[in-house]
Parts: structure tokens; C-alpha cells; sequence
């Protein structure tokens, strides 16, 4: 299975910690004792046969049921236990799902949990994670989602700036005023903002320039422009007052959050505790305050 899901006898072997000699002999013997050829070798990959593939989804079938039982000797879908692998976003976990896993844990001292933060979408089967938080439109697969809120992209600036600068009332507006950018979300010299059907790109200048969203937020606080970020990144600042949101009808429409997870026969315990307990808090934590949220006109 590492060597059809590597895609080639070094990644697996690399994989597997083992010697690219090992695995090739291990798949010559395979096949071999099955009497079939598994792959088809071409000069950058091994491609499993339509038999190689069969054996593979057998061979995970019999894999699963064995975990399974492991699973069921050992209490874990009766009582939460074990360790519980979750994935999100780097400043979303952070952020957000952090302060509720450390609340878990007091709470079920037999769970252990493994978090993995990455700014890329994992594979749960193949990362073995049992857990993550997405954000945007799932596309279609055989995962279950849990809707847990939405995030907003807000533009916003701290209250003393404004005074001593104004407030932009349309996008053509920024061009007067420092910018702070994370270029991922916005380029330093261009900024887009769509109205309805109406796309806009003004230029911008920006005075500070972040590798991340959070240093964008501290530069906001601090007085040094105006930034674009998420709302679970600046609404308690927003809420507190601190923060001024603007231009709130030239932005996109929110990005659902969900958990998604594999389907089971039977839910471990430990992940059943687990989103009844993180849903609602994460739920109350993603709530948008109104006044970060588009007006009518802007659909």
C-alpha cells in the first residue's frame, strides 16, 4: 500500500524508513506469491493494475476491521480515551480551537491530543488524522461535515488612525491612506474588492508588509494603517471598539467552517466527546459581531 500510495518504490521506501532494496524485493515476492503483477513500472512511477488495486482495497478493509477490533477491545468506543489527532489552520487553531483543547483535556484526562497545524488541506486517511477544521466550500466526498460558523474578510483600521487620517468610503479611497498587506490575501500594490457584479483594483500603498496574518493584526492595533483579515482574527477588537470596520459592502460573502471526518460503522468515543464538546464553544467563538456583516445592498 505505501509503494501505490508514494507513487514510487523511493518514496515508499523513504516513507517506511527502509531500503529502496527492501521494498523492492518485498514487492517482487508479493507478486510472485500471489502469481499476478501488482504495478505497472514505468520510469517515474509504479501504477497499480487493475489486480493491484483490488488487493489494495482488500488489504485496507482487513486493516480497518483489524483497528477496529483493536479499537473495541480496548474500551475506546465505550469510554474516550486514547489519542486524538486534529488538523487546522495555523492562526485558526491558534486562535480559535487551542483554548477549547486545553478545556477538553481537563476535562477527559484519558484523551490524549495530537494537533497538527498547516496552512494546506490535509488527507485524513493518509495523515491519519481523525478530526480537522476546514474553512470554505467542501467539495464533494464521502467525508461528514459539521457546520460550526462562517469568516468573514473584513478591512478595518484602529479608531485613532481613522481620526487622524479619515475613513475611506469606497475602495478608490485606499489610495490615500498606508496600507498594511499579507500577501497571500491582498497584493502590496493592488488591492481587489468586488459590489454586486462590479470587480474593483485600486492601487495601494502599503507601509507594512506581514508574512502573516497575526503580524497584520498587531500592526492594525498599533495604529500603523489599514489591513484586510478575518474575522476571527479582529473581532474581539471590532467588538471592544479598538478596530473600526470598513467598506463592508465591497467584500466577498463568508466561507463556511465545518468539521469533517471519515465515516465509521461505529464513532470512537473520544471524537464523539469531542464535538459535542468543541462544536457549540467554537460556534459561539466564530459568531460575527453585526457590525461586521454585509449590508443588504452589497448582494
Amino acid at each position: 500500500m505505501a509503494v501505490a500510495e508514494a507513487g514510487s518504490l523511493t518514496a515508499a521506501a523513504r516513507r517506511q524508513n527502509m531500503p529502496l532494496a527492501t521494498v523492492s524485493r518485498k514487492v517482487s515476492e508479493l507478486e510472485a506469491h500471489l502469481r499476478t503483477k501488482l504495478f505497472n513500472r514505468t520510469t517515474r512511477a509504479f501504477v497499480p493494475t487493475d489486480a493491484g488495486l483490488s488487493y489494495i482495497a482488500a488489504a485496507k478493509r482487513i486493516l480497518a476491521d483489524v483497528s477496529e477490533a483493536e479499537r473495541t477491545v480496548s474500551g475506546e468506543y465505550t469510554t474516550p480515551r486514547g489519542e486524538l489527532s486534529v488538523s487546522t489552520l495555523v492562526a485558526l487553531g491558534r486562535l480559535c480551537l487551542q483554548p477549547i483543547l486545553s478545556d477538553f483535556l481537563k476535562t477527559f484526562p484519558e484523551v490524549d491530543v495530537h494537533l497538527n497545524l498547516q496552512d494546506r488541506t490535509v488527507n485524513l486517511l493518509e495523515d491519519h488524522i481523525d478530526v480537522a477544521l476546514r474553512v470554505g466550500h467542501l467539495a464533494d466526498s464521502s467525508l461528514i461535515a459539521v457546520r460550526v460558523g462562517e469568516i468573514h474578510r473584513v478591512v478595518c483600521a484602529s479608531a485613532a488612525y481613522l481620526e487622524a487620517r479619515g475613513t475611506p468610503q469606497s475602495p478608490d479611497d485606499l489610495l490615500a491612506h498606508d496600507c498594511i498587506s499579507y500577501p497571500p490575501m491582498q497584493s502590496p500594490s493592488t488591492w481587489r474588492f468586488k459590489r454586486g457584479q462590479t470587480d474593483y483594483v485600486v492601487p495601494v500603498r502599503s507601509r507594512f508588509v506581514a508574512s502573516n496574518l497575526e503580524s497584520a493584526s498587531d500592526a492594525v492595533r498599533a495604529g500603523l494603517g489599514i489591513t484586510e483579515g478575518f474575522s476571527y482574527l479582529l473581532d474581539r477588537s471590532i467588538k471592544s471598539k479598538e478596530l473600526v470596520p470598513l467598506l463592508q459592502d465591497f467584500q466577498p460573502p463568508p466561507q463556511p467552517v465545518n468539521f469533517v471526518y471519515s465515516p465509521n460503522r461505529f464513532m470512537p468515543a473520544k471524537l464523539r466527546a469531542f464535538l459535542d464538546f468543541a462544536v457549540p464553544r467554537l460556534r459561539e467563538r466564530l459568531a460575527v459581531p453585526k457590525d461586521m456583516v454585509r449590508s443588504p445592498r452589497a448582494s
